[in-house]
C-alpha cells in the first residue's frame, strides 16, 4: 500500500512561474491594497475594481505554465498516495498533472453567484457587473476573501491527520486558519519544509520531526528527490 504524502502549498511554488505572492509587496498585490481587492468590504465598496484585478489575475494565469516543483509533485504519484493542500488559487498543480488538489482559498478559474455559495462555475474569460448565476444573482470570483470562512478546512485537517509523510513548500505559514494545519500532523510523521526564508510559527516549532530545506521550491524538490527516489 503507498504511504499517504500530504503536501501543502504557498505562494512561493507559484512565485516561480511568474505569479506574485502577498508577503513579498508589502500589503501590495501588483500595486492594489489587498484590503481593497481581498475582502467583502471591498467587494462591497467598488465591486467593479475587484472585477477588475481578478480578471487581470485569471489573464495572467492563463500564460503561466507550471514549473518543475509542480511536476515533481505530479510525477510522485507513481511512488506515494499524494494529496495536495493548496494556499495558492491558481490550477498550476492541476496542470501540471496532480490528481487530488484541495483549494483552501478558492480557485480563480472558477466563479460563484453572491447569493448562493454552492452555485459555482468553471469561469476563464473576465467577469463583468451584470454577469449573473441561474438564479439571477451577479457572479464573483471563487475566491475565499480575509475575513470569510474557509470551507474546505475540516478536510484539510483530515488529509494531514492521516499523513505519513508530510511536505510543506514556499509558505510563511503566518495567515491562519491555514497556518495552524501544522497542529494536526501526527507525532511520528517526518515534515519536510522547503522556503527559501523559513519562518517557523508556533506550530511548526512544536514539530518532532521537522527537517528544514532552505530552498527555492523547485531546488528543494530536487533535494527531496535525491533522498526518496
Amino acid at each position: 500500500m503507498k504511504k499517504n504524502l500530504i503536501v501543502l502549498t504557498g505562494a512561493g511554488i507559484s512565485a516561480e512561474s511568474g505569479i506574485k505572492t502577498f508577503r513579498d509587496s508589502d500589503g501590495l498585490w501588483e500595486g492594489y491594497d489587498v484590503m481593497e481587492v481581498a475582502t467583502p468590504m471591498g467587494w462591497e465598496k467598488n465591486p467593479s475594481l475587484v472585477l477588475d484585478f481578478y480578471n487581470q489575475r485569471r489573464q495572467q494565469l492563463l500564460q503561466c505554465k507550471p514549473n518543475s516543483a509542480h511536476l515533481s509533485l505530479a510525477s510522485l504519484e507513481k511512488t506515494f498516495r499524494v494529496r495536495i493542500i493548496t494556499q495558492n488559487v491558481d490550477d498550476l498543480h492541476e496542470r501540471a498533472g496532480s490528481s487530488d488538489v484541495l483549494h483552501l482559498h478558492g480557485e480563480l478559474l472558477k466563479a460563484r453567484s453572491t447569493a448562493n455559495e454552492k452555485l459555482i462555475y468553471e469561469r476563464r474569460q473576465d467577469i463583468h457587473l451584470g454577469d449573473l448565476c441561474e438564479s439571477g444573482s451577479q457572479l464573483r470570483p471563487h475566491i475565499v476573501w480575509f475575513g470569510e470562512a474557509v470551507p474546505n478546512l475540516e478536510k484539510a485537517i483530515d488529509w494531514i491527520l492521516q499523513a505519513d509523510l508530510l511536505l510543506v513548500i514556499g509558505t510563511s505559514l503566518q495567515v491562519y486558519p491555514a497556518a495552524g494545519l501544522m497542529a494536526y500532523a501526527p507525532d511520528e510523521c517526518p515534515v519536510y519544509y522547503i522556503d527559501p526564508k523559513p519562518s517557523l510559527n508556533p506550530e511548526m516549532r512544536s514539530l518532532n520531526n521537522l527537517i528544514v530545506i532552505p530552498k527555492t521550491a523547485s531546488e528543494g524538490m530536487d533535494d527531496w528527490l535525491k533522498q526518496y527516489n
